[in-house]
């Protein structure tokens, strides 16, 4: 896995909202709801510990990390940046502080560290795949996150260099199969949520066929996700739709979603997608392996 940066730390930190650190600490107490029984065994003493990288991967993650154990009263010096590709074994950070403090964070440091460096190492190798190719397009995770973990989990995209799609309900307007069947159309479901959703909500519709998405880009929708196409049928479909619309001077963006992997995302890549979306961005992903070892006490 080459090195890469997608974007500097700092800034990506600077995306976070006013309210993530106190996620930080509520996860903090789910994990010690009562007494620190291990805690008690070791005292505050003060020690170091190494954070060690034990599989390769993207490192992402690194403010909630350190969040973490400067709530709890530690220093966490980084020899690692955001973004960086790591080689096993590999010293990524030393954090210093009273043992029980550190021993209190480490499990949910390292959990949070595993989970969006995989997302993000995933996002990377898509990444990869699409310059490899020359696709034009955009690569995009899905909704498909784990609940109170959304957070981390579009972090770890963004680390990755993938797009994050819609960050929530409220982003952006997408009618799926159940808002259309529970409206009776697609024109009355788009002409519902543009009297809502005013001029600043894009509104997608999943389509089935190249005349649901006719339907929805004459009702008014900005994006077309064609659903479950296949091979050659989907660019077929999207070229024809882009090509019908082009002539009546309407632009429209194609999104193609549904059964897309690592493994077969290159059978997708054309001119006329202008966004593969994938929920294995973020389901089924492999962790990256860390652990955190106190230096031994004499």
């Amino acid at each position: 896995m080459a090195s890469s940066t997608p974007a500097p730390s700092s800034t990506l930190t600077h995306l976070l909202p006013p309210n993530w650190k106190v996620k930080i600490t509520e996860w903090l107490q789910e994990d010690i709801p009562s007494f620190d029984y291990g805690g008690y065994v070791v005292g505050e003493k003060e020690t170091t510990a190494i954070l060690y990288g034990k599989s390769e991967g993207i490192v992402a993650g690194v403010p909630f990390f350190t969040e973490i154990f400067e709530q709890l009263g530690c220093r966490v010096e980084w020899h690692v940046s955001e973004g960086h590709a790591l080689k096993p074994i590999e010293t990524c950070a030393h954090v210093y502080g009273p043992v029980r403090q550190i021993l209190i964070g480490e499990r949910t440091a390292l959990n949070i560290m595993a989970r969006c460096s995989g997302i993000a190492s995933q996002a990377y190798r898509l990444r990869v795949l699409k310059e490899k190719n020359g696709f034009k397009g955009v690569i995009a995770g899905t909704r498909k996150t784990t609940p109170g973990f959304r957070l981390v989990e579009k972090y770890g995209m963004l680390v990755g260099g993938a797009d994050t799609h819609r960050m929530d309900l409220s982003s952006m307007i997408m009618l799926k199969d159940n808002h259309v069947w529970s409206t009776g159309s697609i024109t009355a479901a788009v002409e519902k949520a543009k009297a809502v959703g005013g001029f600043s909500l894009k509104i997608e519709v999943e389509c089935r066929s190249e005349e649901e998405a006719d339907e929805a880009i004459a009702a008014g929708a900005d994006v077309v996700m064609l659903d479950n196409f296949e091979g050659d049928a989907l660019k077929v479909a999207a070229g024809n739709i882009k090509q019908r619309w082009a002539a009546k001077g309407r632009q429209v963006l194609v999104e193609c979603s549904g059964g897309v992997t690592e493994q077969t995302i290159e059978n997708y890549f054309c001119d006329s997608i202008d966004i593969i979306s994938l929920g294995s961005m973020t389901q089924g992903v492999s962790f990256v392996d860390f652990s955190l070892k106190v230096q031994k006490h004499s």
